[in-house]
C-alpha cells in the first residue's frame, strides 16, 4: 500500500532555548513564556482536526510548565527528548550529555509514564557520543540530521571527518534517523532572530505543501517531517496557515502520524 506520511512535529522549548543562549533579560524570557500560551492553542487545533503529533520537550520546560506539559501527553501525543537545558550535545562532554539525557528522561516519565523513545538534539547539533549514549538507553530514533529529507534510514556512529580528506565513513547502527530540514522548519522562515525571519505565511505554506507534493508523486513510501515551534507558529496568522496545511496535506492523501509512529511503519515494512 502506498503511504505518505507527514510527521508534525514541534519543539515546545519555551524559556530553555533563550537561556541556554545566555539572553536570560525580562524581553527575551518573554518570546519563551508565549510558548505556554501557543501549545494551548496548538492543542485545540490538533484535537479539531485528529491530528497525532510529535512533542520534543526539554525537561527544563516541563519543570517550568509542568500542567502544560502533561496536557500534551493526555491528549495522546508523542513526548520526545529534547535535551534537559536545550544545550546542544555538541559543546559537552560525555558525562555532561549522558546527564542531559538522564534528566530529561526523568522528566518526561514523570509527566507521561513513560522514557522517550526518540530523541531531538537542541539545535540539531550531534556529539561523537550521542549515538552511542542514545542506543544505551533504549531510544529508537532521533530527528536531528539531515541526509535525506522523504526517506529514514540509519544513523552511523565513527565518522572520521578530517579537513583535506575524503569522510571515512562510520559503521551503521540499530537507531533510525528521522530526517528534518531547515527548509520546513518554522524558526528560520517566521522568528524574528539576527536579522532574518518574519516572512510571509503564504508563501511558507506554498513552500510546505509543495515538499509534500513532490514525494507525494516521486516516492511510493516516505515521511515528510515538519518541524514547529510553539512560540513561533503559534502567533494568529501563522496558525491559520498551518490550519491551510494540514487540510490541503490530508486532501492530497497525507498520513498523519507521530514521529514513533512513522519509524515504527518504516522498520516493519515490506521491500
Amino acid at each position: 500500500m502506498t503511504k505518505h506520511l507527514v510527521c508534525i512535529s514541534l519543539d515546545f522549548d519555551s524559556v530553555a532555548l533563550w537561556i541556554a543562549m545566555g539572553q536570560t533579560t525580562p524581553t527575551p524570557i518573554s518570546r519563551g513564556e508565549f510558548g505556554a500560551v501557543a501549545a494551548e492553542r496548538l492543542l485545540r487545533l490538533f484535537d479539531n482536526h485528529k491530528v497525532p503529533t510529535s512533542w520534543f520537550i526539554p525537561g527544563l520546560t516541563i519543570d517550568t510548565y509542568e500542567s502544560v506539559c502533561r496536557a500534551v501527553a493526555e491528549a495522546g501525543h508523542e513526548i520526545g527528548h529534547h535535551g534537559y537545558d536545550h544545550v546542544a550535545p555538541g559543546n559537552l562532554d560525555r558525562d555532561a550529555e549522558f546527564d542531559q539525557l538522564k534528566r530529561g528522561n526523568e522528566a518526561i516519565e514523570r509527566i507521561s509514564g513513560k522514557r522517550a523513545r526518540g530523541y531531538r538534539s537542541p539545535a540539531w547539533d550531534l556529539s561523537p557520543h550521542t549515538v552511542e549514549l542514545l542506543l544505551q538507553e533504549g531510544f529508537v530514533y532521533d530527528s536531528s540530521m539531515m541526509a535525506h529529507d522523504y526517506i529514514p534510514y540509519r544513523a552511523r556512529s565513527g565518522d572520521t571527518i578530517e579537513p583535506g580528506k575524503p569522510p571515512v565513513w562510520g559503521e551503521e547502527t540499530g537507531l533510525w534517523e528521522l530526517p528534518i530540514s531547515w527548509s520546513v522548519d518554522d524558526f528560520p522562515h517566521f522568528e524574528y532572530f539576527r536579522g532574518g525571519g518574519l516572512q510571509s505565511g503564504n508563501d511558507v505554506f506554498a513552500n510546505w505543501l509543495d515538499d509534500y507534493l513532490y514525494m507525494r508523486d516521486n516516492y511510493d513510501e516516505a515521511v515528510l517531517t515538519y518541524t514547529l515551534h510553539p512560540f513561533v507558529i503559534g502567533r494568529g496568522h501563522r496558525i491559520r496557515m498551518l490550519e491551510r496545511l494540514i487540510i490541503e496535506l490530508a486532501d492530497n492523501g497525507a498520513q498523519f502520524v507521530t514521529c514513533e509512529a512513522a519509524i515504527s511503519h518504516w522498520a516493519g515494512r515490506k521491500v
